[in-house]
Order: structure tokens, then sequence, then C-alpha cells
């Protein structure tokens, strides 16, 4: 018996219809009921593999260029809030070393080629160790952390044959990246996965990610029939500003005029070069008795409707909110937009979490070794910064709760006052106010004595006095002491 062939095993499946499904053969609704829907299906157009397409469309679409850039943009606005037990300098001196090396526009950067291209890498630059050895955190000197240098999915080929065995979370990724000679840095060198921050587009199944070399696919794959869409519909809508006032020029015996030509044709094109000049001065139309003159006006009713219907299935598509991606006002009695907005934001806070934090991890653990010379507490950890923007309102009430709740903490004793003065200027990014509090104020509070609870006795004063008894002085500054009453 002839064994089937593969190919004719597909076409079998692809001719084969479903019918698990509601029918109605007679009106042939359904699907696998003869309609024309049963021809519709999904082709496969992998774009993500052409650079070229996809850096046009980057560079001529506003909506292409909304979809890579926003979301990149809004997961590094606003930074992180670092934590943990150290004081407020070494927090300022973190937060201007990042503004320096210009960390967060790298990662930005980053996050918009891997979305544009499918992946890209942040190579942490350490300056006097190879690239292509492990990184050691323990051997970063104070200085030596440079910065950070994206490199798209173009210009860096992991090595597929060297992947890593590790059990982890990155274990089957690339163990190297081979940086091509058309980069614009670190040219033909081999890095260790250990020293990059690897940034994917979207994600993919295993063997569609083995087709992309390992990587992700372009945002724009996904939005590329939308995108066209909506696009062409707003090119014809432009083409028909064009048509939306047409005239016509009825000429008794028009045909025959031109069939002769000569002087009668050469009439006809002088009147209408005058109705055309005194139209445009006067307002006049000079024409035959027999003619006639007329004007059509174009209707755009429900071109607005359909045009908005698009630009909804962009908005979903790209997963921004038509607020902040055409910056339009919602529409509806009493609409604002801020459930749309703060949804968004959850969503940016999402993959914040799912794509940026153990690279940020990794990031502020170099940052702080090469800054102030030594690892990490124990206790650091971090939060992205929320995106929503507090009003000045909401942030005077936040200060006022705040400095109440310390300076509570401070007077009841649980804390000295010198941590109070830090926690005030740490808060001071939330709430805007206590930004003035210096160093050599927290210093000054730190040498400040411990003040002596009520009814413990002084150090300088007698057995059994009080220190109430001993800081009492006179005149002249010598302490006075009372003599215990005499029983009796």
């Amino acid at each position: 018996m002839k064994r089937q062939t593969r190919a004719a095993r597909n076409r079998q499946v692809a001719q084969a219809k479903t019918v698990d499904s509601f029918q109605n053969l007679a009106a042939r609704v359904g699907m696998g009921a003869g309609s024309q829907n049963d021809a519709s299906g999904y082709g496969f157009s992998p774009m993500s593999r052409n650079r070229v397409q996809m850096e046009f469309v980057y560079r001529s679409s506003w909506i292409a260029g909304q979809a890579v850039d926003t979301y990149a943009d809004d997961m590094t606005r606003q930074g992180i809030e670092l934590k943990g037990d150290m004081p407020p300098d070494q927090i300022e001196s973190l937060e201007k070393a990042a503004g320096r090396l210009m960390l967060w526009d790298a990662l930005g950067d980053t996050i918009k080629w891997a979305r544009l291209y499918g992946g890209c890498v942040a190579v942490l630059l350490i300056d006097g160790q190879n690239p292509e050895t492990p990184l050691r955190l323990d051997t970063i000197q104070k200085g030596q952390f440079k910065g950070l240098l994206p490199l798209d999915r173009w210009v860096v080929q992991p090595t597929l044959q060297d992947l890593i065995t590790e059990l982890g979370p990155n274990m089957g990724k690339p163990k190297f990246y081979e940086v091509i000679a058309d980069a614009q840095g670190l040219m033909n060198m081999k890095i260790h996965y250990s020293r990059v921050i690897r940034v994917d587009g979207v994600d993919l199944p295993y063997w569609q990610r083995i087709a992309e070399n390992g990587w992700g696919q372009s945002v724009l794959e996904r939005l590329w029939d939308r995108l066209v869409a909506f696009d062409s519909t707003t090119e014809g809508a432009a083409q028909l500003v064009y048509k939306a006032h047409l005239r016509t020029y009825q000429v008794d015996g028009l045909r025959e005029i031109i069939a002769m030509g000569g002087k009668a044709f050469e009439g006809l094109v002088k009147q209408l070069d005058l109705i055309r000049l005194y139209q445009s001065n006067e307002g006049l139309t000079l024409m035959d008795a027999k003619d006639k003159f007329e004007a059509h006006q174009y209707s755009f009713s429900g071109l607005s409707d359909m045009m908005l219907q698009f630009g909804q299935q962009i908005s979903g598509a790209i997963g921004i909110p038509l607020v902040r991606l055409f910056g339009q006002s919602p529409a509806g009695l009493n609409a604002t937009g801020e459930s749309d907005i703060r949804n968004y934001y959850d969503n940016v806070k999402q993959q914040q979490e799912r794509r940026l934090r153990t690279g940020v991890g990794k990031l502020y653990d170099v940052l702080f070794r090469s800054e102030l010379g030594r690892p990490p507490p124990d206790s650091f950890d971090f939060e992205f910064c929320p995106l929503w923007q507090m009003s000045d309102t909401e942030k005077a009430t936040i200060a006022q709760n705040l400095t109440t709740a310390i300076v509570g903490a401070s007077d009841s004793g649980l804390v000295d006052r010198a941590t109070a003065l830090k926690e005030l200027r740490q808060s001071s990014h939330i709430t805007g106010v206590w930004s003035n509090v210096t160093d050599e104020d927290i210093k000054e509070a730190e040498e400040e004595p411990p003040p002596q609870p009520e009814g413990m006795p002084d150090e300088n004063a007698g057995p059994g006095a009080t220190a109430e008894a001993a800081n009492e002085k006179p005149a002249g500054g010598a302490a006075v002491r009372k003599e215990p009453a005499k029983a009796g």
C-alpha cells in the first residue's frame, strides 16, 4: 500500500471543515455551511524578519511610532524608588549617578528597539573587564561602571549552538552574543549573557522563536492589517476633500464643437476661461441660454464614525487608550478618561515587573558597587514609581499626614530626631516638601545628646536626685540640692 505523503495529509486537513458549531445549511450560516466565510483564514507573513520594512514603517507612520515609543517611554518615565536601610545621601548619590550615566534613557531605547525589531540587549559597560567572561559582582571597583549600550537583534548574533544549561530562568537562552562589525560599539566582540539586560518584543512559542533566531516578534506585525486599514481610511477621506464640491457645465452641441475644432473650439475654451475669471472675482457665471451649470455637494456623514471605529481597533491592537494614543478628549457625559488611563498604567506596571525588574535589579547592583564602593545592603529593594500624577491637593494631604506621623513618632521617643529628618527628606520626592533638609542638619541632629526621660536621675546629680532637681540652678549657676525633709 502506497504511503500517503505529508503534503497530501496537510491538504486533507486544510480542506476539512469543522461542524462542531452553530449551522443553518438552508441559510448558509455558520462554519462549514458553504458561505463566503468558509474561505476565510489566517496567513503567515513574518514581517519581523524584514528589517528595512520595519524601519520604513517606523519612520513614516506616526501610529507605528506611537506603538513602539509610547510603552517604552512610559515604562522608563518615572524611574524607581529605592528602598532599604540606606541613608538619604547614598540614595541621592545613586539617583544622580543614574542621571549622569543616562541609564533610563538607555533602557528606554532598549525597550523601543525590542518592540520594533523583536529583541534588543543593553550591555553593561564595565571598564577594564573582558566582556566575554561571566560577570562577577565582587570584582567591580568604584568608578568602573560607565553606562549601558543598547544593541538590537540585527547587530548582535546569539550563539544558538551554545545555550545556557544551568537550571534557572535563563536556561535555554544563548550563552553569548556576538556583535557584528557594523555595530555602534563593541564591534566583533563576544559578550557573556550575564553582562546584558535582554528585552524581547512579543513573546513567541518555541518553534516560532527558533524561526526568529531566538528572539520575539515586532509589535507591528500583529498591528499590520489594522494599521493598513486605518491609514487607507484616512487617506481615502483626505482624497474626498478634493471632490467635496463638484461643478458640471452642460454645453449645447459640445460634441460637434469639439469635432469641428478651429475657431469654434477656441471660442468654447475662451468662454470657460471667462467663466472661471468672473466666478473668482465677481461670483458671476456667463453662459449661453441653452447651457446648464450645476454644483454638487458631497456628504461626509458617517465618515467620522467609521474613522473612529478604525482608531478604536488600532487602540485595542496596541493596548493604548485613545486618550493617550491620539490625545483626544474622551466622549460621553461626564467622561474624563481617568479609568482608561489608570487601566493602561496598570498594564505598564505589569510590563515593568515582567520585563524590567530582573534587569534593573542587576543594573543597580552594579551601580551600587561602582558608585559607593560596596555591595548593597541585604534590605535593598526598589519599586517602580507610579505613573499617575497626583494633584497639588493630594500632595499636600499626603505631606501633612506623613509629617504628622513622623513628628508623632519622634515626640513619643520611637525614633530620634535624626531619623525623623531622614524620613522627611526621603519622602520629599512624593510630597514636594522637606527637600531642603541638608546632610548638615541630619549630622547635627545625630550629635545631639539623647533627651532625659522624666523622673530619671541625671548622671551628674547626686544619689536620690531627679533630673528636674539636678537641673535647677540659682542665678550664679551652681546647682541647688534640696535637703530631704526630716521625719517628725
